[in-house]
């Protein structure tokens, strides 16, 4: 579960985020912009649009206006932006309380909640880590460089399909850390790992593997509706304001081939730039690399009664979410067996089915232990849910007003863009270009809406749009403020700056192509 909440590189993402002086410097600028430019952008949008609109859709554009200034300027956390939007909307009489609010008990807010809770778990118990070392002990992860590339690329994808984006980078920092500072010891050390000097080796595969990291986690997340926020999003837009809905076993079809090629073109990408000219210096045989990872296991122990009952609750969401897309497939949307699951089987109450078993199943009978506790499970990313609503409600209330429509007609105008195909390019590199400075989930609480509108006012499907820009919101890799992951890998003082540009706007170039070609 992405758990992608924005956070600036002032943050502490488990400690590794660092930053320059200037660059602190300019982050402070920015966050102090805000407080002046959100309420400039109010009266300017107010003024500029009276008249053209109805009254509640002048007001609600003027809204709009600040809400996005201090999105992108992060003034005050984005939660916040979001609730202070919906405060304003009834303050204003844009619209009542009933309606203003109620997208924050969507159903998809519970698939949230689960989600999170059952991603919670895997942390406390350090399941993800036991699977991630798990495969790295496999005999096809040789100590060579492209098969460690593709290997930590690879295992932080599926990893990042079902907790967040940033608890995967997280997850496999340590462990990519760990074979480096083997690499660097071997190189010391006459390749005697028991002799360390627990160095990081600074070098362009050092790099590679940093970036392949963060990278590899962002795409990961487009696999499954709870891979990222900016999925269900996307997902909960759309059913709002088209009626058409995507069940789990339908989007997993659309994300998780989309992932394996963009993966297998990020593999080539960081491959080809970041190889060492002198492989000798970069290898780590396979009984080397076996003996750190043997060292990490038996930091974890056993299998404990905590990891396994979690592995029961993953794998119960897992099948349920999946079981009507396969119901669809074996017996038909027809069936009454099929009408009868994917009428009650939402994947909201699957998550917290999910999420339940974990507070039955216990760990101690004795001292009364389960698996998770409630003080574990409140930990959960609260901002998100709430910046997911906000967002959802604001989305609503752009097409009830007629603003969505003035803005995409606004944009069609000025783009030219009239087919179907044309108005997907443009809702994806407008999604890719807001998500570079901005999160990825305010990117898509800001484009789906007015992508979809776009469509409608152009005459168009608005699926391919809407797609196009939820899958292109996710993608935002140039800079250490794009997402969590970039923070975190820069973080470490591996990757520079005009190397995370390089390689992220090749890849942001490539992505546009993949998502284009691959929604036609």
């Amino acid at each position: 579960m992405n758990n992608e909440t924005p956070l600036s590189t002032t943050d502490k993402y488990n400690g590794l985020a660092v930053i320059s002086k200037t660059e602190e410097r300019l982050d402070r600028l920015r966050r102090r912009a805000g407080f002046y430019l959100a309420p400039l952008a109010f009266g300017v949008v107010f003024l500029l649009t009276r008249g053209r609109l109805t009254p509640e859709g002048n007001r609600l554009s003027a809204v709009m206006a600040c809400v996005i200034i201090l999105w992108l300027t992060e003034s005050i956390p984005l939660p916040v932006t979001a609730m202070l939007g919906t405060c304003l909307c009834i303050g204003l009489g844009i619209a009542d309380a009933r309606t203003t609010l109620a997208p924050f008990a969507d159903p998809i807010i519970f698939l949230f909640i689960g989600g999170f809770i059952l991603a919670q778990a895997m942390m406390i118990h350090r399941l993800d880590r036991r699977f991630a070392l798990a495969i790295l002990s496999l005999r096809w992860a040789n100590g060579n460089q492209a098969r460690l590339l593709a290997a930590f690329g690879g295992i932080t994808a599926v990893a990042s399909m079902w907790v967040s984006n940033s608890a995967a980078t997280a997850m496999m920092m340590p462990i990519a850390l760990g074979i480096l500072r083997a690499i660097g010891d071997m190189r010391l050390t006459n390749h005697d790992l028991s002799k360390t000097t627990g160095k990081l080796p600074k070098g362009s595969f050092s790099t590679g593997m940093m970036l392949m990291v963060a990278f590899s986690a962002s795409v990961g997340g487009i696999s499954t509706p709870i891979g990222t926020p900016t999925n269900l999003i996307g997902i909960g837009l759309i059913k709002k304001l088209t009626g058409m809905d995507i069940n789990f076993f339908q989007w997993m079809t659309i994300g998780m081939p989309l992932c394996a090629v963009m993966y297998g073109v990020l593999f080539v990408l960081l491959y080809r730039l970041h190889r060492e000219k002198t492989p000798g210096n970069t290898d780590i045989s396979h009984a080397q690399l076996q003996q750190y990872l043997q060292k990490e296991r038996m930091s974890l122990g056993g299998w404990t009664q905590g990891q396994i009952n979690t592995l029961i609750a993953f794998g119960v969401a897992v099948a349920l979410w999946i079981t009507p897309g396969l119901l669809a497939i074996i017996l038909g949307k027809e069936h009454a067996l099929f009408k009868l699951v994917s009428e009650n089987l939402h994947e909201g109450m699957v998550a917290l089915i999910a999420a339940c078993i974990l507070f039955i199943l216990p760990t101690d009978r004795r001292q009364g232990k389960f698996t998770i506790t409630w003080q574990e499970a409140v930990q959960i990313d609260w901002g998100t849910i709430l910046l997911m609503g906000g967002g959802m409600s604001l989305g609503g209330l752009l097409f009830s007003t007629g603003v969505a429509t003035a803005i995409g007609e606004g944009i069609t105008n000025f783009t030219g863009a009239q087919s179907l195909w044309g108005l997907t390019a443009v809702s994806i590199a407008l999604a890719i270009i807001v998500s570079e400075t901005t999160s990825n989930v305010a990117s898509s609480n800001m484009v789906i809406p007015v992508v979809i509108a776009l469509a409608g006012a152009a005459d168009v499907n608005p699926i391919p749009p809407a797609l196009g820009a939820c899958l292109g919101a996710s993608y935002g890799f140039m800079l250490p403020v794009s997402t969590p992951p970039n923070a975190i890998v820069y973080g470490t003082g591996l990757v520079s700056i005009p190397k995370m540009v390089r390689a992220g706007f090749i890849f942001d170039l490539c992505g546009f192509s993949i998502i284009w070609l691959y929604l036609r």
